[in-house]
């Protein structure tokens, strides 16, 4: 059984290494965590030891398969208490991900099966990542951003890119958020802020950061 500090690494190795396809170096690392980069390296031995990453000094790790297959069930654990918090619980999306933070260090997989299946086997979780299957596999992703939807065209929002709280309580505030329909009426060429209307007709203005950090489908 592994530790909540090397979990807390393997699945931050994982996520970086996934965007980039790269060696995760100890800077990124320690941003990413927020620590100091020098209790890095050690960690960085003690997961290659543990046959979780493979360590070259110079350009620093990448995940194994087993360490792909320990990080998949860490964000499988993540996603699924924070489908059960906004699904059960009735919390918001952007007061789940701490409290999921602390509960996908539990070791039950009995329990993550069966929580699991209360939960009907979904998909995504409430900000749009996919759900890992038992076996790591990850469901089909069709959505895109915002900022690449069609003129005048009917979308629906799925999920975000960016979960920062900032984020998602700025989309509570202008009321936005997973399953609102809308259609983009006009893209600005000078900033790339569009305006956008719901199916109540209110009509919003949205940022290019914004819309490049909404996922939305047809």
């Amino acid at each position: 059984m592994h530790t909540l500090t090397e979990e807390n690494y393997i699945k931050a190795i994982y996520r970086i290494y996934e965007s980039t396809g790269d060696s995760v170096s100890t800077t990124a690392i320690a941003e990413k965590l927020q620590i100091n980069a020098a209790s890095v390296t050690d960690m960085y031995k003690k997961l290659g030891q543990q046959k979780l990453v493979v360590y070259e000094k110079s350009r620093g790790v990448k995940p194994t398969e087993k360490g792909k297959k320990l990080a998949l069930q860490i964000l499988r654990k993540h996603r699924l208490w924070e489908t059960f918090m906004v699904e059960k619980l009735k919390f918001s999306w952007d007061e789940v991900h701490e409290v999921a933070e602390q509960l996908e260090h539990v070791h039950s997989d009995v329990l993550i099966e069966r929580l699991d299946q209360l939960l009907g086997f979904p998909k995504f979780d409430p900000h749009g990542d996919p759900i890992p299957d038992r076996n790591g596999k990850m469901p089909v992703v069709n959505s895109i951003l915002l900022s690449n939807a069609k003129m005048d065209s009917w979308y629906k929002i799925v999920g975000v890119a960016e979960n920062s709280d900032s984020f998602l309580k700025y989309l509570k505030k202008i009321g936005l958020g997973p399953g609102c329909s809308l259609k983009v009426h006009e893209v600005e060429e000078f900033d790339g802020s569009m305006k956008i209307e719901l199916e109540d007709k209110t009509e919003l203005a949205l940022s290019k950061a914004a819309a490049a950090n909404l996922y939305v489908v047809l």
